[in-house]
């Protein structure tokens, strides 16, 4: 890569890094980037999972504090994103792409969808479950399937990951929605690191944008916690649908 090549994919790096700790989707940056300077489409995919899983990590650091008592939450939830990410990426090295991808804009609607309604539908969860019967702690085990479901998606693709992510658990859980956004940091850091220690076993990985992404995104991923835990609970969600609704139109014409 030129060295103006270099500063783009770092850029890319920092805006990836603090949309994926707001939001999620961030790949939507990066990859795209990775395949514009001439990288294979699934080198460029390895690649940039490979290299965000740092600013992954400075994410779930700078929401810590929304984490504090949420340990048995993320041990349930945590095992089945781990589980889902391995399957993911196996599939991403297996089979073909086409079908998969085919998938990717229905599950990011479906996921805006959840997003938007999501208050009404956790209230008529509520009602259906009635005023005096606890909800699950953890979500249940419907949660449980949905997050390995998205987990597989994740170790396969990985955009808008954290927005399939906070749509489940805005219905599942009832709470509130900066400490599941903390979850959802890291449900995906374990789905992107995961798949990273497998591709760098068998896959072919381009280290140099490995590391503009992993510089950059770290630094995202502080500006992102930062920016990310001021915003109020319904312009978060409003984040969240144009997010994702961006990432839907790039995936539809590209």
């Amino acid at each position: 890569m030129t060295w103006f090549e270099q500063l783009a994919v770092f850029v890319a790096g920092i805006a990836a890094g603090g949309i994926n700790t707001i939001v999620g989707s961030g790949t939507l940056i990066t990859f795209p980037a990775l395949l514009a300077f001439g990288l294979p489409p699934v080198t460029a995919n390895v690649s940039n999972t490979i290299g965000l899983v740092p600013g992954s990590v400075s994410g779930v650091i700078g929401y810590r504090r929304e984490l504090v008592g949420q340990r048995e939450r993320l041990l349930q939830l945590g095992t089945a994103s781990l589980l889902g990410g391995i399957t993911g990426a196996v599939l991403l090295l297996t089979t073909p792409a086409a079908a998969f991808k085919a998938v990717v804009p229905v599950l990011i609607i479906a996921a805006l969808i959840l997003v938007i309604v999501q208050p009404r539908l956790a209230a008529w969860v509520k009602r259906r479950r009635g005023e005096d019967t606890p909800a699950p702690a953890h979500g249940g085990l419907i949660l449980l399937v949905a997050v390995f479901g998205t987990g597989i998606y994740g170790g396969y693709f990985g955009a808008a990951q954290g927005v399939l992510l906070v749509g489940l658990l805005g219905v599942f859980v009832h709470e509130d929605i900066q400490r599941l956004n903390a979850v959802k940091n890291v449900l995906a850091l374990i789905v992107n690191a995961v798949s990273a220690v497998i591709f760098i076993v068998i896959a072919d990985v381009n280290w140099q944008a490995v590391a503009l992404i992993a510089v950059g995104s770290i630094i995202g991923g502080q500006l992102g916690a930062k920016v990310g835990r001021k915003l109020p609970p319904n312009v978060l969600r409003a984040v969240i649908v144009v997010v994702g609704s961006i990432a839907v139109i790039r995936l539809l014409t590209t």
